[in-house]
């Protein structure tokens, strides 16, 4: 299962801690390493960023927005969008 995430700051970027963003960047790369994060990246303007997830369920789903230090700390606003590819999805299935 594919997901699209979109976060938004809930507060001027200026107001977000620097220390939050890094926890926040870190445990991206947490999820990479586990091979449930593809793609991730900041949005311009930059009032949040997006990531595209694979995961086996929507339980899954949950907890990664559950546990992202933007969540807990309410610096930011999940999105998700569970996404049925239908064109590409061998493609994406390639990618580790």
């Amino acid at each position: 299962m594919y997901a699209l995430v979109i976060v938004r700051y809930r507060l001027p970027l200026e107001e977000v801690d620097e220390a939050l963003r890094e926890a926040h960047r870190e445990y991206l790369r947490g999820l990479k390493k586990q091979g449930l994060l593809i793609a991730s990246g900041p949005f311009q303007p930059h009032f949040g960023g997006g990531f595209l997830l694979r995961v086996p369920d929507v339980e899954t789903l949950d907890r990664i927005r559950d546990h992202d230090p933007f969540t807990e700390f309410k610096i930011g606003q999940y999105e998700i969008l569970v996404w049925d590819v239908k064109t590409g999805v061998e493609d994406l299935d390639r990618i580790a």
